[in-house]
């Protein structure tokens, strides 16, 4: 079963990925906690949290790809 972390990216195996953040010298808490966010925005570690947070069947799977994939189409311009 994977794990899941606010910090952390889950991924199959268990195990997580953390962001880590390296703060310069003299910066303030605020503007490190302000780069933290956006990093973790960035690499879509609490939406994949959220999507991972409940069992999805299959099928339910299956939908969701391919209404991703009908919405993806409809937006591109056919040329």
């Amino acid at each position: 079963m994977a794990q899941k972390g606010v910090t952390g990216k889950v991924i199959e195996g268990g195990g997580c990925y953390v962001a880590n953040v390296i703060p310069a010298s003299n910066e303030s808490f605020e503007s490190l906690l302000r780069r933290f966010n956006k990093k973790v925005q960035q690499e879509g570690i609490l939406a994949e949290v959220r999507r991972r947070e409940h069992y999805e069947k299959p099928s339910t799977k299956r939908k969701r790809k391919e209404a991703t994939k009908r919405r993806k189409s409809a937006r591109r311009p056919r040329i």
